[in-house]
């Protein structure tokens, strides 16, 4: 019984040595940096909440936005809205250009919805010059989320964009 009371206090003191022995460097180890890679100073924190911006991509166009999902493809600013209604949804896209997003008449605008059921439908959006934006009634009644899909030609340029709306 002595033996193994011995060899207790023994294992536990070799033990013990180790763990000090691992935790003694004066190394900080930076779980975001790779051997090979530099130190990374640390950024200062801001306690000022962070908003959201109202757009997606890199341009310097101005946040003007009339409530719907943003992209910003090149010069052209894109815009998207739904609104249920007792036939379907109503579907807006504001397809605007430079960086005073004056409106954009003279395209050709399809969208291609994807139901919840996985298939999909395209729909021709119309120009609506009194809103100077494009429109259509989505008929879809099912409940879902929707991703859509808008294209616009442009006078023969291309321009996509990526939008969801839900039922």
């Amino acid at each position: 019984m002595k033996t193994i009371k011995s060899s207790l206090i023994v294992l536990g003191t070799v033990g013990l040595l180790f763990l000090g022995a691992c935790g003694k460097g004066d190394e900080k180890i930076d779980a975001n940096s790779s051997p090979t890679s530099p130190p990374v100073a640390p950024q200062p924190v801001s306690s000022a909440p962070i908003a959201a911006p109202a757009t997606t991509g890199k341009t310097d166009h101005p946040n003007v936005s009339k409530g719907g999902q943003v992209v910003e493809s090149g010069p052209y600013h894109l815009e998207f809205l739904s609104e249920k209604e007792a036939t379907g949804t109503h579907l807006d896209l504001y397809l605007q250009r430079g960086d005073n997003h004056e409106p954009i008449p003279n395209a050709k605008v399809t969208a291609q919805v994807q139901l919840p059921n996985g298939k999909q439908q395209t729909l021709e959006l119309k120009y609506d010059p009194e809103g100077k934006h494009y429109a259509v009634v989505f008929p879809g009644q099912e409940p879902g989320q929707y991703p859509v899909k808008v294209n616009a030609d442009i006078n023969g340029e291309k321009v996509d964009g990526r939008f969801t709306f839900t039922q």
